[in-house]
């Protein structure tokens, strides 16, 4: 969701927030400000869209100031104007806030019970918990003790960050909701963020602390510290130390035009770099034998958006492979859906960012019931990381672009390496599939100028409908994900044999079908893509290059190479929907990397 920086020390402050603030664009935003202490008065500087929009700003004032907050909203609570963008402040403090007051209505009526005067100047929630600091400071004259009353206060999942006039300081205090903290080599800076991302290159150890802990970065006599504090007051042992940041990397396109396109031809090294590192490294080969030493009765996956895609692939192996029944749910609806869970299952959480709201609280139903979990995600040290008893990380570095493409592939990867080692396979068995694909996937990025015709030829109509059966349905379901989400056009994802059960009703010569034709499945396949085709529906097919009935009832044909192929044809066939998404996205012009309403990381439920 928001991205949150926060800075205290040597050099210019807006500098160094500007910069972290730009590294988190990705995670999707519609306003930028930052707040800053210049000669012990609070400044607030603000603006609607994008972050060049503040940077401008800030240009012509030229700020000198050695401490100050910055975010980059994404609105819940109010429309997007530079009124309700943040920091909120009165003249004394501020306050950056990432997630939802749940009871904000009911916290402003005490408020007004209590005769609490206060200038409200926006529409968010968040403005209720500077509220409330407000309220708790002036009755007790202590800014951490004012905190811990206003944060026991308040029900959902939420961080803020906060400084004041009179302390050089910057605090920060959260719960089920990403924080880092974060200090220089030489313990001069202090730095807070949403993401270990923004700190790459600025703090040299890292902290995360625990929920419910509140944090203070304080400098003096050129020296900072960082210390812990429960709500009370009291001071906390929880939170977590990583000694260095230099192990995360700063990702530039190069190159490429967008960094959906590079991420899209990262993907053959990376299947190479994660197989490689659980087969043949020591470290990855002990974490593999560690999680598929016990064979579970049931497995449960949990996870959203393209990760749930990525589940029923998972669900695919562990079913075909393993003969283990498996449930994929969808983790927003997990909760209220009374599952039945048993200590005997295994549940798998699934998530690019380890910080996905929905995912985290299926975690903690699960942890209630004493299920044994296990990860698969790409950020080490995030919270879904920290919490559950195993992890599995797709070591898809840093995935800048919002509609997810190599992270989806490393998890499906990673999926079938657990199933196949879960079922004793030989380290050549898999090395024989996951080689042909990195050959078949390079094969694809070495011939897009096919991809980008189609892509000229469909992207004025209307409508699309992705189809598929077997386990290239969920790569139906992702394939229109990723239209939707990067070109702003209606598409769906079905299993093909349910197009005349309903959707076929919305075919006629503005829609398109893009129709995956697995090889095992063909025959079945080209029924369903002759019912699209009888009703003027424009067909793209993607299917093995041999089939010449294919090619004669399309409009479009995609030629691909399912030989010697077994289990991982719809990871493979997926780079078709990719590259076909970004060239259609490229065509109308849109933001590809930061499409609109979008947040790469959605930290509320």
């Amino acid at each position: 969701m928001c991205g949150i920086v926060g800075y205290l020390g040597s050099r210019n402050s807006t500098d160094v927030i500007l910069e972290g603030l730009t590294r988190l664009e990705y995670r999707g935003y519609d306003s930028a400000g930052v707040s800053l202490i210049e000669n012990d008065e609070l400044e607030i500087y603000k603006k609607e869209g994008k972050l060049n929009n503040l940077k401008s700003l800030l240009k012509k004032k030229k700020i000198q100031s050695h401490r100050g907050i910055g975010h980059t909203r994404w609105a819940t609570h109010g429309e997007v104007n530079d009124f309700n963008a943040h920091p909120h402040a009165t003249s004394d403090y501020s306050i950056v806030h990432n997630g939802i007051i749940e009871n904000s209505q009911e916290l402003k009526e005490f408020l007004m019970k209590e005769k609490h005067t206060f200038n409200y100047q926006s529409e968010t929630d968040s403005e209720v918990f500077l509220a409330l600091l407000d309220y708790y400071f002036k009755k007790n004259n202590n800014f951490l003790h004012a905190i811990g009353e206003a944060f026991e206060s308040v029900r959902g999942n939420s961080a803020f960050v906060l400084m004041n006039t009179k302390e050089n300081a910057i605090y920060c205090v959260k719960k089920s909701a990403p924080i880092v903290c974060g200090l220089s080599e030489n313990i001069t800076e202090g730095f807070i963020s949403s993401d270990p991302y923004a700190l790459v290159g600025f703090a040299d150890r890292i902290y995360f602390p625990e929920d419910n802990v509140i944090t203070k970065i304080e400098l003096s006599s050129g020296e900072t510290s960082i210390n812990f504090y429960e709500l009370h007051g009291q001071e906390s042992p929880r939170y977590r130390l990583q000694e260095s940041s230099k192990n995360l990397e700063v990702s530039k396109k190069g190159q490429f035009e967008h960094y959906m396109l590079k991420e899209v031809f990262e993907q053959p090294i990376l299947i190479r770099k994660l197989t490689d590192f659980y087969l043949n490294d020591e470290i990855g080969i002990e974490i593999l034998k560690k999680v598929t030493k016990t064979r579970p009765k049931m497995i449960h996956i949990m996870a959203c958006g393209t990760a749930y895609y990525a589940g029923l692939v998972i669900k695919g192996f562990l079913e075909d492979i393993n003969r283990i029944p498996t449930n994929v749910y969808l983790a927003s609806e997990f909760r209220y859906q009374n599952p039945i869970l048993n200590s005997g299952d295994l549940t798998i959480f699934i998530s690019q960012s380890g910080e996905t709201a929905d995912t985290l609280a299926s975690l903690e139903l699960c942890k209630v019931n004493g299920v044994k979990t296990l990860s698969i995600l790409n950020v080490e040290g995030s919270t879904l990381y920290r919490e559950v008893d195993n992890n599995l990380l797709i070591k898809a570095g840093p995935e800048i672009g919002v509609a997810s493409t190599k992270a989806f592939t490393q998890m499906c990867l990673m999926g079938f390496l657990f199933s196949a080692k879960l079922e004793n396979f030989s380290d050549e068995q898999i090395l024989s599939e996951t080689h042909v694909l990195v050959e078949r996937i390079d094969h694809i990025l070495q011939s897009t100028d096919i991809i980008q015709n189609v892509a000229s030829s469909i992207y004025r109509h209307q409508g699309f409908l992705f189809t598929g059966r077997g386990n290239h349905f969920p790569i139906a379901l992702e394939g229109a994900l990723k239209l939707k989400e990067i070109a702003y056009v209606h598409a769906e994802g079905y299993a093909s044999g349910e197009l005349k059960h309903g959707p076929i009703a919305l075919i006629d010569d503005t829609m398109v079908n893009v129709a995956f034709c697995p090889p095992n499945l063909i025959d079945k396949t080209i029924s369903n893509v002759q019912e699209i085709k009888a009703r003027q529906g424009f067909i793209v097919t993607i299917g093995d290059k041999s089939n010449s009935e294919l090619e004669r009832i399309s409009d479009e044909f995609i030629r691909l190479d399912f030989s010697n192929l077994e289990f991982l044809t719809g990871v493979y066939s997926n780079v078709i929907s990719q590259l076909l998404s970004y060239y259609i996205a490229k065509l109308k012009g849109t933001d590809i990397d930061k499409p609109r309403n979008l947040a790469k990381s959605v930290t509320v439920e």
